[in-house]
């Protein structure tokens, strides 16, 4: 049983780690603002899930495992919104989109004042 454990410890780690190295590489090799958020963002919250897993699996004890289940649920609640806000905050300061961009949704929407109702 403990080797059993032990295996899936490692192979999750392994996998969070690599994840983890993904996100990172994302956010060194990417041409722009956007596109290393989402590498970070997507990646990151993957590998940072997963070794969170190895330490619920590899401890064994509820207690552990319940934190470590609402810290994984918090990551998947709040990396898309932090993401999402950064791009934002990106966009309306005027960060410029990589040259090789096709689509600027948000071109014409943000040039006309916001409706206040």
């Amino acid at each position: 049983m403990d080797l059993l454990r032990d295996a899936l410890t490692a192979l999750l780690l392994l996998a969070g780690g690599f994840f983890c190295f993904v996100a990172a590489l994302g956010v060194l090799r990417m041409p722009d603002t956007y596109i290393r958020m989402h590498a970070s963002s997507k990646a990151g919250t993957l590998g940072c899930g997963l070794v969170l897993a190895a330490v619920a699996v590899h401890f064994g004890d509820i207690g552990i495992g319940s934190r470590a289940t609402i810290a994984i649920a918090f990551l998947l609640l709040t990396a898309p919104a932090g993401a999402h806000m950064i791009g934002r905050a990106a966009y309306r300061t005027g960060v410029p989109l990589w040259q090789r961009s096709v689509v600027d949704e948000w071109r014409d929407a943000e040039q006309s004042p916001p409706d206040r109702r």
